[in-house]
């Protein structure tokens, strides 16, 4: 299955509390249980203004349509080609 970066701008997210990220997390699950098993939450980065997340999806527009759902941004929704690592290098 294609995996995704969504990078959503959201300013202050590094500020936000654990309180306020597992609200997030847990609309963001809601909507995932509600959409099926075609879209999986891989895990999310939060930086100082945005926050990174990793999703399994057969393709962008189920993405797209679980951040409409959730009212999350999407800013930019980009297919990871391959993932490389230090192992990649031997």
């Amino acid at each position: 299955m294609p995996k995704y970066v969504i990078e959503r701008a959201i300013p202050g997210a590094g500020n936000l509390s654990a309180e306020e990220l597992k609200k997030i997390s847990q609309t963001s699950n809601s909507v995932l249980q509600d959409m099926g098993p075609q879209i999986q939450w891989v895990q999310s980065y939060v930086t100082g203004d945005k926050i990174y997340c990793i999703y399994n999806a057969p393709n962008e527009e189920m993405v797209r349509e679980h951040a409409r759902k959730g009212g999350f941004p999407a800013d930019s929704v980009s297919e990871v080609k391959t993932i490389i690592d230090p192992v990649t290098a031997e």
